[in-house]
């Protein structure tokens, strides 16, 4: 008897131990991973970027009589246009992207698709070629979703990241892996050498470049930037502390217009770093390690916000600037002053070596190219920095100093602020070639004239 009841018990006891069938739900979901929340959390901020780039090809053939009438001896040129996608993420509601600079190199016309299959044209507003970012601007009706700039100084070797983007066009695929590395140095030329690269084994494809790479915490720590094709989970991203760095000087006002304000500002407190002597900023009192804490009334969250607002504001106007410093508020004003525009073709000249003029209308025509395509080289002198690195009359200046240039006036902004002997990055397009190409150089602006 006494077994009997021994045996009794063990079976039941064997009866409650069986585990659910499978697909039968336990106990919270086990499914929503921290990875699916972090997609769920960041996807809205991240889009598609699809560009489409006009190659100009020549053709052995005349459209018309009157092109074989009025032939300047020199053949037409066929337009060929290449599309091609990548990702970004818009890291301010106002409608500012960030994506690599690759992605959007020598791109006539840029979409931008959202998370809710919405399709906005985009605005190049400057690019970097050296660290491969550029910063696109979208005009939207409402605020848009954006992803918050984390930090990439504490990263972990080994903790899990997340990779949202656009892989071959399959918009908003997610991947994750682990940090393989950090401090990474990537070669693709003698000439291009991406340093402090993260290095990561999520999956990333053609396509993924200018996406986020982010933390569980949902925090952008880097832009997905490289692959190496001849291995498999070996990723590259630009960590996220080198965007503090950069993007205060790729949306400064005073290299996008004709003013001065004189304040550098930086970070997630958006701490005034220097202040320009003489400057509206320095005569309103503005002083090294202020913070601003509003700008017109708005509220500043962090140094980019600070940018994004102060270019919203017309020149020669005045700015409230609301500042903590040590236990005080301030109240300050400061002038945002217009400068007259500089002389374009002396500072291309003085500089570079280069004789530069706004395309003429014919020849614009001729070549079928867009109406603001660049500057045609008239001259160059001998013995220049221009002329040692082989740029020829009838070659086309697309950018200079990295910002795109159509006009005399475009050519003076940009080089305004070159000093003698500093480095002058140019993109140009040779259009007299038995096949057009674009190139890109840098030059070093000449001395003593």
């Amino acid at each position: 008897m006494v077994r009997f009841i021994g045996l009794s018990f063990v079976a039941a006891s064997l009866w409650f131990a069986v585990p659910p069938a499978c697909g039968q739900k336990t106990v919270g979901d086990r499914r929503r991973t921290p990875v699916v929340e972090v997609f769920e959390r960041c996807r809205d901020a991240v889009v598609n970027i699809s560009t489409t780039r006009v190659v100009p090809m020549r053709s052995l053939t005349y459209e018309s009589l009157l092109d074989e009438i009025f032939d300047f001896g020199l053949p037409r040129l066929r337009d060929r246009r290449i599309q091609s996608v990548g990702s970004g993420v818009v890291v301010h509601e106002s409608g500012y992207i960030v994506t690599n600079a690759h992605v959007v190199s020598q791109a006539s016309d840029v979409q931008v698709t959202f998370a809710d299959k919405r399709t906005l044209p985009a605005e190049v507003v400057a690019a970097d070629p050296e660290h491969d970012l550029a910063v696109l601007r979208v005009r939207s009706d409402r605020p848009l979703a954006f992803q918050e700039l984390g930090r990439s100084r504490d990263i972990l070797v080994g903790e899990t990241v997340v990779a949202i983007g656009n892989p071959l066009g399959l918009q908003h695929t997610v991947t994750s892996g682990i940090v393989s590395a950090v401090d990474r140095d990537l070669q693709f030329s003698e000439d291009v050498v991406y340093r402090g690269l993260i290095q990561t084994d999520a999956p990333i494809n053609p396509g993924n470049s200018g996406g986020p790479l982010l933390n569980l915490n949902g925090e952008l720590i880097g832009i997905n930037s490289a692959i190496r094709g001849d291995a498999q989970n070996i990723g590259f991203a630009i960590p996220v502390d080198r965007l503090w760095e950069l993007l205060p000087q790729m949306l400064d006002i005073e290299r996008r217009q004709r003013v001065r304000f004189g304040l550098n500002v930086s970070g997630a407190d958006a701490e005034v770093i220097t202040v320009q002597k003489d400057s509206p900023a320095g005569a309103a009192g503005l002083k090294p390690h202020d913070r601003i804490l509003r700008l017109n009334g708005q509220p500043i969250r962090n140094g980019i916000d600070y940018y994004v607002h102060l270019l919203d504001q017309k020149p020669d106007s005045n700015v409230r600037l609301e500042v903590q410093r040590a236990s005080q508020t301030l109240s300050l004003t400061v002038a945002l002053q217009s400068i007259p525009p500089p002389d374009g073709r002396e500072l291309a000249h003085r500089l570079l070596g280069l004789e530069l003029m706004e395309l003429p209308v014919e020849l614009r025509r001729r070549y079928e190219l867009p109406e603001r395509v660049g500057l045609l080289v008239d001259r160059v002198d001998r013995g220049s920095p221009a002329d040692r690195a082989r740029v020829r009359p009838n070659d086309l200046i697309l950018r200079l100093n990295r910002l795109p240039v159509a006009t005399l006036g475009e050519a003076g902004l940009a080089l305004e602020q070159v000093q003698p002997g500093e480095p002058v990055f140019v993109e140009g397009l040779r259009l007299d070639a038995d096949r057009p190409f674009f190139w890109n150089v840098t030059l070093r602006a000449r001395r003593g004239q």
